[in-house]
């Protein structure tokens, strides 16, 4: 969009229930040629099930423009915040306790 034609404001209204929102700790992702689906889901350690609480089903076009968001929301709180470690990395700080070669 040009400075001409602004981009128009939009309103979201976010209800009582969704305000609460859900917890998720697995998130599964397929695809089609049409379409994205994210089913978000919560593993509880020890148990061998889990269960799907939320699906959301976007276009590749939203999935894409959801990546990019995710990326410098991501970016933004690192810089602030520090990196975020995910299970398995090496921590690249000094540690305590012994180190494997």
């Amino acid at each position: 969009m040009n400075s001409k034609n602004p981009q128009p404001r939009i309103t979201v209204d976010l209800g009582e229930k969704e305000a609460e929102g859900i917890y998720s700790n697995l998130t599964l992702i397929s695809h089609s040629p049409a379409e994205f689906i994210l089913d978000f889901a919560r593993l509880v350690p020890g148990l061998p099930k889990s269960k799907v609480h939320a699906r959301i089903i976007m276009t590749p076009q939203s999935a894409k423009a959801l990546l990019r968001s995710l990326t410098q929301n991501l970016e933004r709180f690192e810089s602030t915040h520090g990196e975020i470690k995910l299970a398995g990395q090496q921590d690249a700080g000094p540690g305590i306790g012994f180190h494997s070669e």
